[in-house]
């Protein structure tokens, strides 16, 4: 298992960048550790976290940039510049496109708060995804960690964490109990396989060695 730099791509609070700064620290991706944190914008919580756990960071701001080419450009630059072996996006809300792809293919994943291919592709973030879910009546919800490709939210699913539906749930309430019984463990976890070399791509889908 090769040592992996992982950068942690933000544009908010950051409680999944703080679920893997945790899952670092009890020793889950053995040498391999966040190396940056990326904010799509200043000010935000995420970048306190990381200051306050000494992993360097840095604000790439959507409006500092003409148009998403030049964004992408600046930030696959940024990312190679930095030597990152692996790009997680967590709640990371701006657009970029295929040049930051190409610079890592099938080294980029998401964690959607749902259970792909339900509540997901454009307009499918935050508190809409809960309020869609609510609306459908499911009885159940969850979380899927997956490769991102330039098609949203359609990448190889990696894996999924399935999270009961309560009737007096609220889009507030069933967010929180998704993100702690789903995105919490199975990001990390994510992570941990990928700095393992354990997961292959095939066919758009993925599979993980070890497991049966």
């Amino acid at each position: 298992m090769s040592k992996k730099r992982i950068a942690v791509l933000v544009s908010g609070g950051g409680t999944n960048l703080q679920a893997l700064i945790d899952a670092e620290k009890k020793g889950m991706f053995g040498e391999s550790g966040i190396a940056l944190v990326v904010a799509s914008k200043a000010g935000v919580y995420a970048l306190e976290r990381a200051a306050s756990n000494g992993i360097d960071s840095i604000v790439l701001a959507r409006k500092d940039y003409a148009d998403i080419a030049a964004y992408s450009r600046a930030l696959a630059d940024t990312l190679t510049a930095a030597r990152i072996d692996l790009v997680v996006l967590a709640g990371f809300l701006t657009i970029i496109d295929e040049q930051v792809y190409e610079a890592f293919p099938n080294k980029i994943i998401n964690v959607h708060p749902a259970l792909i291919p339900s509540f997901c592709g454009k307009g499918y973030y935050g508190l809409h995804v809960h309020e869609a879910a609510l609306a459908k009546g499911v009885k159940v919800s969850g979380a899927t960690v997956h490769i991102v490709t330039p098609e949203c939210d359609a990448g190889p699913i990696i894996l999924q964490r399935a999270v009961a539906v309560k009737e007096d749930d609220t889009p507030e309430t069933l967010q929180r109990r998704i993100m702690e019984e789903a995105e919490w463990n199975i990001l990390p976890e994510a992570v941990k396989l990928f700095c393992e070399d354990r997961l292959t791509v095939k066919d758009n889908k993925v599979f993980i060695e070890g497991e049966k």
